[in-house]
Formats: structure tokens, sequence, C-alpha cells
């Protein structure tokens, strides 16, 4: 996914810059950047964090930066911040999102016979610098950056560093919050409100689908009015999101807390502990153990120090590994026990497998689990949450094949919770995960822990609906 933090203050920003980019580390691990603007110009620094923490890479370069302004980003896919040069003047840009019509933007930018791309890698064409050539078409940043998100398939949210301050602009249906802080003296603007309190700010608001605002040390211009239509992500209250932000006003932790509730209510079983598959488990397994009053143990002890997010990794070997390596199994709590673990969601279910799998051999009676979410039947069209190759990576589809002989068959039952064939699917990935029970929650459930109107909120994944 990715995350970016941008600040223009009065005196030099530059520490909170660095801090306030490392708190989106959660969000990607393939590269970090950071760019600062002083009366020289734009210093930047960009780094592969692909095996390495954002702030050990970074510690050593902010001796180099200075000035009142600067940008950062935590990118899950192409180098960034890039440096351009235009007819608008010079600026550093940051985006993150998801481009799904790239192939035909480019084929345009070529058919004007002037563009040409230089920041190519082995994915081709960065993303970051596709959006740049689009909003230098335009005659001013303002209606570059409008030009741009309206013919963006996808989700795009970007920032720009200029001497007029710093453009920050959320994608056009709001599927990834971009939210203002200051202090005195300085504005902020962020996608994990955590990266607030510790570097002294305070939430000012969200940012409006599709607003575009101006950002100095001395406040904030709105450039272009936020559109009624949002489509915020679910998963950024499930999965991605770190638990002491707040989106729309709604703490990421409250919301898992009130998911493992939900989960809780509609239960049967009565296992010996509950437990959380760390670390995004964990409030969803709280909710559940407070509401069941049955007790919060931990299994497994997560050892961070040198293993990444497990997620990442684009190799399924190295994932699985990864997950494994991270998470420690405590045999006194395991043997002799029937255990109920509470997770973010199902996706492909390999890791999970062999989860289990090392659970019933260390002694396990029973494993249940509850994923605080549906079955994913549709691949993530807008941020790449699910990272499918085809609908057939998804454990959901692959049921339904197993069922169908053909996994876009009869949908529309599937995602029903109440008919007999969920309850089939639901029983195929059991059985293919080694559970003893497997319970998912339901999708009314779940709009109602987050809050919002389900209009406001994209459920894609899951319901299929755009």
């Amino acid at each position: 996914m990715g995350g970016f933090f941008g600040v223009v203050s009065k005196a030099d920003c530059v520490n909170d810059l660095f801090y306030g980019t490392d708190y989106h580390s959660h969000l990607g691990t393939r590269r970090g950047g950071l760019a600062s603007l002083d009366d020289g110009g734009i210093v930047r620094f960009i780094h592969d964090i692909t095996n390495a923490q954002f702030r050990s890479k970074f510690e050593s370069d902010i001796g180099r930066m200075k000035g009142n302004s600067g940008i950062g980003v935590i990118s899950d896919t192409e180098d960034q911040p890039l440096i351009i040069g235009s007819h608008l003047g010079d600026y550093a840009i940051v985006t993150v999102g998801v481009i799904k019509n790239m192939d035909e933007l480019i084929r345009r930018a070529y058919a004007k016979r002037s563009t040409h791309f230089c920041e190519m890698s082995g994915i081709g064409v960065n993303a970051t610098e596709l959006v740049a050539t689009l909003i230098n078409q335009e005659a001013t940043l303002e209606a570059g950056i409008q030009a741009a998100q309206s013919v963006i398939e996808g989700s795009c949210s970007i920032l720009l560093l200029t001497r007029q301050g710093i453009y920050a602009a959320r994608d056009r249906f709001g599927r990834t919050p971009v939210i203002l802080g200051r202090k005195d003296g300085a504005w902020a603007v962020t996608m994990e409100t955590c990266a607030f309190p510790n570097v002294g700010f305070e939430v000012e608001r969200d940012l409006g689908p599709g607003e575009v605002v101006r950002i100095t040390a001395d406040g904030v211009e709105s450039l272009v009015k936020p559109q009624s239509t949002m489509r915020i992500c679910a998963f950024l209250y499930v999965y991605f999101g770190f638990p002491a932000s707040c989106y729309e006003g709604i703490n990421v932790e409250d919301c898992r807390y009130r998911c493992g509730q939900a989960l809780a209510k509609r239960d049967t079983v009565k296992p010996d502990l509950v437990a959380g598959v760390p670390d995004s488990g964990t409030g969803h397994a709280l909710g559940y153990s407070h509401e069941s009053r049955i007790p919060y143990k931990r299994p497994f002890a997560k050892y961070t120090p040198t293993w990444p997010r497990s997620f990442m990794p684009a190799d399924q070997t190295q994932r699985a590994l990864v997950a494994r390596m991270k998470l420690i199994p405590i045999g006194a709590l395991i043997k002799g026990n029937s255990l109920l673990f509470c997770d973010d969601s199902i996706v492909r279910g390999t890791q999970l497998k062999d989860t289990v799998r090392h659970l019933f051999s260390a002694g396990a009676r029973e494993v249940h689990m509850r994923p605080a979410c549906p079955p994913l039947l549709f691949p993530c069209k807008y941020l790449n949450f699910s990272r499918s190759r085809t609908e057939l990576d998804l454990a959901g589809r692959r049921a339904v094949q197993q069922l169908e002989g053909d996994h876009s068959k009869n949908l529309e039952l599937y995602k029903n919770p109440d008919t007999p064939q969920h309850a089939a699917m639901v029983e195929v990935i059991r059985k293919e995960l080694g559970l003893t029970t497997l319970s998912f929650q339901r999708l009314d459930d779940l709009l109602e822990a987050i809050g919002l109107p389900r209009d406001k909120i994209c459920t894609h994944c899951w319901s299929g609906e755009e």
C-alpha cells in the first residue's frame, strides 16, 4: 500500500518530517524517501528498505537535510519522491494508491510525442512520474492535480512540495485517508494520525474525497472542494491501519474491538482461551474475549527485531518463511487446550494453514478461527490489498471452484451469509485449513463496527460492488 507525511513550518522541519514519515513504516517495506526544501532547492534521499527499517537507512541523511518544508513516503512499489522540473516550476512529488489504467495513460502520453519517462525500472514506468506527467500538461498545479485525478482509474493521493507550500490531494473517492494536523508555527499532512502526537501535532481535520489544499506554515488554503461521494477502504480499519490512528474520526483499535465483540455475540463455541493472530488480530481478539468472558492469552510470541511484516515479500515461499519465523509458539498455553483465534482476514490461507498445522503439532486440542471480515471473493481494484494475480488466489474463490466447477458461478449466493451455498463454501475453506471450526464476520456487523454509513465505505473485496 504505502503512506506519506508532509510538514511546513516556520522553523526547520526535518526532525518532524523524519519521525512523521517513520510512523508509516507498517504500510510498506520496499522503498522509503524524504525530500526537503530550503533556499538552495530540494534535497532528496531514497533507500531500499526491503531488509532494513526506514529509520536505520535515513538517520545519517537527516543531518544533511534542512528546510522549512518537506515530504516523505513509505512506498510498496516505485522509487519516490521524484524531483520534477516543468513549466509549473520545480517540485517534489509522492503518491500513494494504484493506477489500474497505467498502460492506457502511458499510450496517451506517448501520443503527444513530446513525452518521455526517465524513472524506468524493472516494473516499467514509475507510476509517480506518470502522475507528474499528467499534472504538467495543465496550466497550474491545481488544474494538473484535478486533471490527473479525473483520468486515473483506481486511486491516487498526492503530495507536491513546492516553494509556494505543499499541495495535498486526497484520491477522488477518499479510499485512502489524508489528514491535516497543526501545532504552533507548523502544519502537517499525514495518512496515519498516529504520526501526530509524539511530534506535537493535533488533528485538525480529514480532507474530503478529491479535495485539494495548499499548506503553508500560516495555514491551509482549500483549492478544490471535496466531492460528496466517499468510499474509504474498510481494510484500513480491519487490517492496514495502525491501532492508534483515526480515519473520519473513528479509531482503528476501537473499531477492531467492536468487530471482536460482534464475532463473540454470534458464536456458540466455548474454547479455553481467545487469542489474536499478531498484530492486527489482537484488537479483534480482545473484543471477543471481553464480550465472551473467555480469557485472552498469547499462545504466540511475536519476534519482530529482524522480521518484517509477512505480507510484503512478493514470493509466497518467502512470505510463509517470514510468517513462521516471526511467530514463536508458547507450548504451555497450547498443549491440551481449545484455542480460538481472531485474525483480520483470510486471503489465500497459505500461511494460516501452516500455522494451524504447527498448533496441532504443539498439542492443541482444538483450533477455531474467527476472521474479522467476510470471505474475500473479489480482488481489490483500488489499493491492491489482496495482491491477487487471479481470483483463484483467494481462498473463497477456490472453494467456489471446488463446489461449482466454475469460480465465478452463483457468487451472489455465496456472498450471502444466510445461504446454504455460503455455509458450504466456509466448510470447504475450514477443511482446507485443517480447522476445528471456522466462522466469518458478517458484512453488516463489520459495517456497524466501523460506524460509517454503508455508502461511505468500500466493500468491493467482499460484495463486488463498485
